[in-house]
């Protein structure tokens, strides 16, 4: 759960594949078809559901959870599909129990993620002709929320249909490898040492938009690493190519890493844990983003 605030001071082989067009998908199957997919119902068993619907007068999901032959999350599913919302199965799920937004999408938690999907798109993007520019989602202290909250909006904003990638950034304490379990064989660390990874963009399970570049192998030197020229000429490939991408950085209190992702990326959204953030600390970590050309969108206030 999260709520959002205003901030105060007191190369890389990167080509995805675009999802469909609006305009390409095929027509809607019905609940009753997706549900007999799913399921693997055989024709008496879709005869003894109907039969039950007539009698009871209740919708095609209703009556096969009442049978047995289906669940509530059989149903959500089947709602998901005809209005091209993605979700996986319960069954299907392999993510970390923190991507509320992808494995509960339907949750109080996962609609604070879509509130705050809201106020980034209108001040990140609110202007007539936006500049392409990346969000880096920092902290001041390890332990905030951040990699949380940047996992989950990343999946609300592909959920919207457009490309987005999200960036582990943190090559102190990477985490959305195992949160989305992808392979970390190769990624940012790599490509900003000059290595020629390939394959560094990973897709997400079900999720056709959305897609992570994981930091690979762990850097003695991050911070130098964001230093150099190559990761302003990366972040800017990425922005041409993405709709939307999504930054996790290391906390401030770590280093400087925070700082100069931000100044790169072009904005920054601030994460402190209710009751535990120091308001002196916030302060510091909102005077060092503004200190540098990114625009501060403001704080969120993790409760998770």
């Amino acid at each position: 759960m999260a709520k959002f605030r205003d901030s105060q001071p007191a190369e890389a082989q990167v080509e995805p594949a675009p999802p469909p067009a609006a305009g390409d998908e095929l027509p809607a199957r019905s609940i009753g078809a997706i549900i007999s997919e799913t399921r693997n119902l055989s024709a008496e068993q879709v005869e003894r559901v109907l039969a039950y619907q007539r009698a009871k007068g209740v919708r095609f999901g209703e009556a096969a959870i009442a049978l047995g032959l289906a669940s509530t999350d059989d149903v959500l599913f089947a709602l998901a599909q005809q209005f091209h919302y993605p979700y996986a199965p319960e069954e299907t799920r392999s993510f970390d129990p923190e991507l509320v937004v992808l494995g509960r999408p339907f949750s109080p938690q996962a609609e604070v993620f879509r509130a705050l999907r809201s106020q980034v798109m209108l001040r990140l993007f609110g202007e007539a002709e936006p500049s392409p520019r990346a969000l880096a989602v920092v902290s001041a202290e390890a332990g905030d929320g951040k990699t949380y909250v940047a996992a989950n909006l990343a999946v609300a904003l592909a959920q919207l249909g457009g490309r987005t990638l999200l960036v582990d950034a943190d090559m102190r304490v990477p985490r959305q490898h195992e949160l989305f379990r992808l392979s970390n064989g190769a990624g940012l660390s790599g490509i900003l040492s000059g290595r020629a990874e390939r394959q560094v963009v990973q897709q997400v399970a079900g999720v056709p938009s959305l897609f992570v570049l994981p930091v690979g192998a762990v850097p003695p030197n991050p911070l130098e690493l964001v230093e150099r020229s190559a990761f302003p000429l990366l972040m800017r490939e990425l922005t041409g190519k993405f709709d939307h991408v999504i930054v996790d950085t290391p906390a401030l209190a770590q280093g400087a890493d925070a700082q100069v992702i931000a100044a790169r990326c072009g904005a920054a959204l601030g994460v402190a844990r209710r009751n535990v953030s120091r308001v002196a600390a916030l302060q510091e970590l909102s005077a060092q983003i503004t200190q540098t050309s990114a625009q501060m969108l403001g704080f969120i206030v993790n409760e998770h």
